[in-house]
């Protein structure tokens, strides 16, 4: 049992997840997994609403450029591997209320993506300095309701993170677990009507709340990563 932990408004709230997947999993090992073929799209689909765009529709101009930062870090007993979500507050441009990894459009000073994502984690979580290395990046992917291209890189840090959330963009910081994304009981989906037609839309439930979109997507493609790292079975709903 691996406890989740939540920050909102300086109060820490505890979860316990079953499993103990995370704790298989060493940095150096996750940088050379990153360095080799991609699962990416076969893995993406996992996770995809059934209408989701891979490209840019017709007549959607050239999409911004972006990146988010998947952040891995160990709990404070050092036996699970944790990642870092963040609920995004209703003043931000794209995706309100919704659930995602810190990160934005690239900057003219940015010196690559992965600076961008590593200034993004900076601006929104307080997460700076040397201490947070770039392990690898996952496969690039479009995201039509924002029209932006992001591509999403993996860091690690070997200790937990003091988090300071940038309260115009994050209501809450999720702690989770990573084995909980292996766990089928915490994988569903559900039907909704977008733009007048059904869809079919999977999501992770995490701590009650949807993770979904592209958030989810980038999560199902980390995973498989890791499947292939641990030799472990195909996890998929």
């Amino acid at each position: 049992m691996i406890p989740a932990r939540v920050w909102s408004a300086s109060v820490w709230v505890f979860f316990r997840f079953e499993g103990n997947i995370g704790d298989r999993f060493t940095a150096e090992n996750i940088r050379r997994a990153l360095l080799g073929p991609l699962p990416g799209y076969e893995a993406q689909v996992r996770m995809s609403p059934s209408h989701r765009a891979f490209t840019p529709p017709p007549g959607k101009g050239a999409p911004l450029i972006g990146a988010v930062m998947l952040l891995l870090y160990p709990g404070e007993d050092e036996d699970a591997l944790f990642v870092v979500l963040t609920v995004r507050t209703e003043n931000v441009a794209h995706h309100k209320g919704q659930i995602s990894f810190p990160g934005g459009a690239a900057e003219p000073e940015d010196a690559s993506l992965a600076h961008t994502a590593v200034r993004e984690a900076c601006e929104e979580l307080g997460v700076c300095g040397d201490d947070v290395s770039v392990i690898g990046k996952l496969t690039p992917i479009y995201i039509e309701p924002s029209n932006f291209h992001v591509h999403p890189f993996v860091a690690y840090m070997p200790y937990r993170p003091s988090f300071e959330a940038q309260q115009e963009e994050v209501l809450r910081v999720l702690e989770v677990p990573v084995c909980h994304f292996f766990d089928p009981k915490n994988i569903s989906a559900e039907n909704r009507v977008i733009d007048g037609t059904e869809r079919h839309i999977p999501y992770f439930d995490v701590q009650g709340r949807k993770v979904w979109g592209a958030t989810a997507i980038i999560l199902s493609e980390f995973i498989a990563v890791l499947e292939k790292i641990g030799g472990l079975p195909d996890m998929r709903p």
